[in-house]
């Protein structure tokens, strides 16, 4: 069943809170999840918040803090002490550690990371910390469970479940050389059933699959999807495991992507949230409404330009229909674009350009001639020419293969220039099929209609 946050829940705590009435408190939350106790605390007052979570012992807050919203979780770490956030730190896997240490100041991180007493933990924090956040070593965490191929089956297990106390789930169990470089993965099965004496070289399975330490994370979400693995193992330059990533981790990236092309593909330049101040809103808006702006006012300078066109009594109704053809361009452009976005996300445009030029327009011939034969059963109702419906449909027969192919290939020349294809999805790609939507539809007009 799924959890829901109600008013009496939260009134409760308002007034468990109130007469610090620290038992019903802990009553409340200690059958809850960590990431349901996150929500209920996004739900009530701050001051409510820094309570409970000093009330809370530190297995559990440590696991609050990683689902809590960022700007909470900053105001949480202004009210405690560096030897406060340190303990918080020391119960977290080395990469939620490394997540939480890197949104502090360099001189509140030096204090913290002073404060951890195991240093070993303050090592592998260190060593996460000098990867680029959206790399494989950026998203791997330090625990695993390694074994050596010389060791035999009795050391094996007597290793594993010492390294085994370090680690919340063992996904998967790697194996590795003397010099620590990955040279395959164990079958528990393999293991249960070998000889105590049987060494784990003869054993192991060397299929496994690996990502570099500098992979970009999308890249790394693209092998575990497509292979559906819930773990994978991080290897350096020399092939040395230094990590794994888990399906968790992975889910977060692949979220975080997600909303940063829907955001970018409705005209937003960063990432903004609903309850962000106006100026951050405004500051992520705004240079796409300016963009809208000037590319209307070009459209506006291209309809100046075909004055005499429309000036004609007999032809003046071409004005009626530019809000259809400027409509079908953007519409063509955009679905264009989002298909071949989603291709690139997932790893599946392949083959050769021109295979998915010829694609692209047959598939643009197709529905414009379905859409213009439309057209001019409609404006021969109407009551208008045929050559004026000729012009029209032969205008927005052009305008949709136009607008399809600058939907396909923008995005696919960002991808090229390492530019976020999803870039090609939104307003730009919506303005600039409007222009020349228009521009053409007026082109052609003036060229049937003699004018």
């Amino acid at each position: 069943m799924a959890f829901e946050i109600t008013k009496e829940l939260l009134e409760n705590i308002a007034l468990y809170v109130e007469n610090k009435n620290n038992n019903a408190l802990i009553d409340v939350f200690k059958e809850m999840h960590h990431a349901d106790i996150a929500e209920v605390l996004e739900e009530i007052s701050f001051d409510e918040v820094v309570y409970i979570f000093k009330l809370l012992d530190s297995v559990t807050t440590s696991e609050i803090l990683i689902e809590l919203d960022e700007d909470i979780r900053e105001k949480i770490f202004e009210q405690l002490s560096a030897k406060e956030i340190a303990e918080e730190v020391d119960e977290l896997d080395t990469d939620d550690a490394a997540d939480i240490i890197g949104e502090l100041s360099e001189e509140r991180q030096e204090a913290v990371m002073s404060q951890i007493e195991d240093e070993e933990h303050v090592k592998e924090i260190e060593e996460l910390l000098s990867y680029h956040e959206n790399s494989a070593g950026g998203l791997m965490a330090k625990e695993l469970v390694s074994v050596n191929e010389n060791w035999n089956v009795l050391k094996c297990v007597k290793e594993m479940r010492i390294q085994a106390e370090e680690v919340t789930r063992v996904h998967s169990i790697y194996v590795v050389n003397d010099a620590g470089q990955l040279k395959g993965r164990l079958s528990l099965k393999d293991l249960l059933v070998a000889s105590t004496r049987t060494h784990i070289s003869e054993i192991y399975i060397p299929k496994v699959d690996a990502v570099h330490v500098d992979e970009q994370a999308e890249d790394v979400a693209n092998i575990m999807r497509k292979y559906d693995l819930e773990a994978i193992p991080v290897v350096d330059n020399n092939d040395v495991l230094v990590g794994r990533i888990t399906i968790d981790d992975i889910v977060d990236v692949i979220k975080e992507e997600a909303d940063k092309d829907y955001q970018m593909a409705a005209g937003l330049t960063q990432d903004v949230e609903a309850d962000d101040s106006i100026f951050q809103l405004i500051k992520g808006r705004l240079p796409w409404l300016i963009l809208g702006l000037f590319g209307s006012l070009g459209a506006v300078v291209i309809m100046q330009n075909f004055q005499n066109l429309m000036a004609n009594p007999e032809y003046k109704a071409l004005f009626f229909f530019t809000p259809l053809i400027a409509a079908v361009a953007g519409n063509v452009g955009v679905q264009s674009s989002a298909i071949i976005v989603q291709g690139l996300a997932n790893d599946i445009i392949k083959g050769s350009l021109w295979h998915r030029l010829i694609k692209e327009v047959s598939i643009s011939l197709i529905n414009s001639i379905i859409l213009s034969i439309v057209i001019i059963i409609f404006s021969r109702i109407l009551g208008y020419s045929f050559s004026f419906s000729l012009a029209i449909s032969i205008s927005l027969i052009t305008v949709i293969i136009i607008a399809s192919l600058i939907g396909t290939f923008i995005p696919l020349i960002l991808h090229k220039k390492g530019i976020d294809p999803a870039l090609a999805t939104g307003p730009f790609i919506t303005t600039s099929n409007d222009i020349f939507g228009i521009l053409i539809y007026f082109m052609i007009a003036k060229i049937i209609l003699g004018i």
